[in-house]
């Protein structure tokens, strides 16, 4: 589901389950004014409640941007688990495949992007938002380890090193080429630009038909 569209705005709360219209309403704010444009007082709007209707469910702006980014990250470990497939039908091709699934999530749920990794949220007060973001990162490091173990052991580059790496590029182009508001004219697509850099930085460390670091 992407809220990409600016035309979408909740024309009123009747029944059912606020807490859902809520979320619903605050994701098509993010989509259209970001982050920073979105409050509390206007997704009450929306949804078409009172202003202190919302605080029912969700004690601050911040709680209601953590259940959103939450739910980010949930669709997000999902997706890339589905790209990584176990390694198959190889630990390098599958952790391309990686890469793009990174790209896409950012392009097509760019709401969900924002709320997971452009808001303030204090994950130290939301123990399941930090365990569900923990759980994505594991499948990139979980790729990186078994990329790693291709190498004999005294040549192998700390995995750990390898997913904070990849996941800074990933996250790198995402932001500035690879979300459909970015407006910026490129050569080639993120997904080009980003496979290009992870070949060039695995090959760096011999996992990719490099030769690795000369001493």
């Amino acid at each position: 589901m992407s809220w990409t569209g600016t035309g979408h705005e909740r024309r009123g709360y009747h029944h059912g389950n606020l807490r859902e219209a809520l979320i619903e309403a605050a994701l098509a704010l993010i989509a259209e004014l970001g982050p920073s444009g979105f409050t509390v007082a206007e997704a009450a709007r929306r949804a078409g409640v009172s202003p202190a209707a919302p605080y029912r469910h969700f004690r601050d702006a911040e709680a209601l941007l953590a259940e959103i980014a939450l739910r980010g990250f949930e669709r997000f470990t999902t997706a890339l688990a589905r790209s990584w497939q176990d390694g198959k039908p190889d630990p390098l091709r599958a952790f391309e495949n990686l890469g793009r699934a990174y790209l896409a999530f950012a392009r097509d749920e760019p709401a969900l992007y924002a709320a997971m990794f452009e808001t303030r949220i204090d994950f130290a007060n939301y123990p399941s938002l930090q365990v569900a973001s923990d759980r994505a990162f594991a499948i990139l490091r979980e790729a990186s380890e078994r990329l790693a173990a291709t190498l004999p052991p005294a040549k192998r580059p700390p995995a750990l090193m390898i997913a904070l790496h990849v996941w800074a590029m990933a996250h790198g182009i995402a932001s500035l080429f690879g979300r459909g508001d970015a407006g910026r004219q490129l050569p080639m697509s993120p997904e080009e630009l980003l496979e290009a850099g992870i070949l060039l930085y695995l090959q760096s460390l011999g996992l990719a038909g490099g030769q690795g670091p000369q001493k």
